[in-house]
């Protein structure tokens, strides 16, 4: 399975490292956020690692949806219950809630099924920024703090009209922002394709914090240092 590298498991409990949580941001979601980076003082293990690691361990069903609330930080230890329940929740060892899920329908454990549509998802959710973020940015005239910017997963959702999926890819279908004084909520809508047909649907719910008038050049050196960081990690990459 390719999430092997990126955590450790003990039975239920699983460890993530802030190394590890780094390398599936930077290797398989393309994720530069700097709240992903090891050497962080707010370091976050990544939305999409945990609901990969869910799949993983407790299958993919046709409808689920995730709600994170809140984010896991370094030397924290996860339980992941081994439940055949429609509801769960992952905590910590202090009973501290992360994320709830909830499915319906058809369920599969087949890991090869359930490692394309992973893949496909986090490939699609990595890419948020600067992408799709800076244009609905531009267009509500805000943005985010430059010196601080936070972009926090919050939740999200999909429905499959089938399980039979061979290579399932996921393509943007809308996407929204509401702006409410210095907080903005993303709404990403997006189809589910399998050989060009749509055979299902879903979306992602993100927060912005810190927000201000919106000034082209500020976000382009913002960018710019997005796409550096990219670029040297990969040069890095190499060199090793």
């Amino acid at each position: 399975m390719y999430l092997t590298p990126f955590y450790s498991a003990n039975n239920s409990l699983i460890t993530i490292t802030p190394e590890q949580g780094s390398a599936f941001a930077k290797n398989v979601s393309d994720d530069f956020n700097p709240l992903h980076n090891p050497d962080s003082k707010r370091f976050c293990v990544p939305g999409d690692l945990l609901f990969s690691i869910v799949l993983a361990r407790l299958g993919l069903s046709q409808n689920m949806s995730f709600h994170y609330t809140g984010m896991v930080g370094k030397d924290v230890t996860l339980i992941f219950p081994d439940t055949e329940e429609s509801q769960f929740t992952i905590i910590d060892d202090n009973d501290k809630a992360y994320l709830n899920a909830s499915r319906e329908g058809r369920i599969s454990h087949d890991i090869t099924l359930i490692e394309q549509f992973s893949r496909a998802y986090v490939a699609f959710s990595g890419h948020s920024f600067p992408h799709i973020l800076v244009p609905l940015m531009k267009k509500h005239d805000v943005m985010i703090n430059p010196d601080r910017p936070m972009v926090i997963y919050e939740s999200m959702a999909f429905e499959l009209d089938t399980l039979a999926l061979q290579s399932p890819t996921l393509e943007l279908s809308s996407s929204l922002l509401e702006v409410n004084g210095k907080r903005g909520l993303v709404r990403l809508e997006f189809d589910v394709l399998e050989a060009g047909k749509k055979v299902g649907s879903g979306f992602k719910t993100m927060v912005l914090s810190g927000l201000r008038e919106y000034d082209q050049t500020v976000i382009d050196h913002l960018v710019a240092r997005y796409e550096q960081s990219k670029q040297a990690f990969f040069t890095d990459a190499k060199i090793d």
